[in-house]
Formats: C-alpha cells, structure tokens, sequence
C-alpha cells in the first residue's frame, strides 16, 4: 500500500475509533455487547478494514475484550472489580504527587496551571467531555512526576479499565467543579513543597472521585451492566 493511502487508512481507523469510543460511552453500545465488523463497516459506510484497526485500537485501550473463537466484546468490570482499582488508584496518584513536590519543574508548573485554568473553563461551559479529556492530562501529568514508569504503567492500565464508568459522571457540572476544585489543592500542595500534604490530597482526591461514582450508579441502578458481580 502507498504510504499516502497507508496514512489515510490510519487516519480513518482513528476517526472511528473515536466514534465508537462515543458510543461505548455514552452506552449506545453496551457493556458486553459484541462488536459487529461487518454491521459497523455498514453503519459508519467504510469498509471492514479501517474498523479491523479501531477495533484494535480500542482492545489496546482497554475498552474492548477479545474472546477466542467469540468474538469482540465491549469490556465489563463489576462494581467491585472498579472499587479495587480506585484503592490502588489512590495510592499510585499520592506517591506521583509525594514525588512532584520534591522536583516540580518550571515548565511542568506552567502545563499544570494551563491545565486547571483549561478544566475551569470546561466547567463554565458545561462541557464534560472537554473536562474529562483534559483531567486525564492533568492526572497523566502528575504520574509522570513520580519517575517510576512501572508506576506510571500501572496507573494507565487502572485508568483504561475504569472509562467505562468514570466518562459517564464528568458530564455532572458539580461534580467537574469540585474535582478541580481538588486538582488546585494538590498542586498548591506541590508547588510549595508539602510533600506529604500533596500525597494526602492525591489520594483523598481519587477515593473522592470513587465516592462520586458511587453516587451515580445509585442512580443508574437499572442498569445490568452497573451491578455487582
């Protein structure tokens, strides 16, 4: 394949590994639900290739499973699988931000404030998915002030198992602001050095979050995907 057709393709299996993203997110496509190849190459008016790809980009992700001689099927964790992971969540964020107060650069100050100012600006505009993409940058951030990349490993692979949850509740205004509220607590706490007080807010800041998430699916309790296994 020509390298321009290459790129296109690529280019192509990207837009609809976002679009499906969407969808998964927003539970158009369901917790469990089996992707369709050839019922998505229909819908999205491609061919099966580019939704080959996106589908391994979103295996790589952690939103899609695959299951020999099944198929691919969106990921499902249960409610106690997700409570595990926000403990272990907690932890990892507290040492990243131990360690951020220790040797905070200037330029990381500067991404951290553009970063808030950013979030701040998506919770007057109500927009949850701006806020949510940009609270992944800020947490991104401060993991890799932590210098540990098998930290910084772990940390990604919690996070990618928990979007299925956790996109759902950023659309909430409240909820967007006290998290950032949260967010300037910890790097106020860094940028003057508070070691152990930035990693009592990290760690405070993820359970937080945790408990947010719990209220939501109270709500959300007729969901079967939701429910504890």
């Amino acid at each position: 394949m020509p390298a321009r057709a290459e790129r296109s393709q690529q280019g192509l299996a990207h837009g609809i590994c976002e679009q499906l993203q969407q969808l998964i997110y927003s539970g158009e496509i369901a917790p469990g639900e089996r992707l369709n190849e050839a019922a998505l190459a229909l819908r999205m008016g491609t061919s099966r290739g580019p939704i080959r790809e996106a589908i391994r980009m979103l295996t790589g992700i952690g939103l899609v499973l695959a299951v020999p001689n099944r198929g691919v099927f969106v990921r499902q964790i249960s409610v106690r699988e997700m409570l595990e992971i926000y403990e272990l969540r907690a932890l990892l964020l507290g040492f990243a931000a131990q360690q951020a107060a220790e040797h905070l650069s200037e330029a990381d100050r500067r991404e951290f404030e553009q970063l808030l100012d950013g979030m701040d600006a998506a919770c007057e505009a109500d927009d949850g998915q701006r806020y949510y993409q940009l609270n992944l940058r800020f947490h991104a951030l401060l993991m890799a002030q932590c210098r540990n990349q098998r930290a910084q490993q772990a940390y990604e692979d919690h996070v990618k198992e928990l979007h299925l949850y956790r996109r759902r509740y950023f659309d909430a205004s409240i909820n967007m602001r006290r998290s950032n509220k949260e967010h300037r607590q910890i790097f106020e706490a860094i940028a003057k050095g508070a070691a152990d007080r930035a990693n009592k807010l990290a760690q405070a800041h993820v359970l937080q979050g945790r408990q947010r998430l719990l209220s939501t699916l109270e709500v959300a309790s007729t969901h079967p995907e939701w429910r504890q296994a």
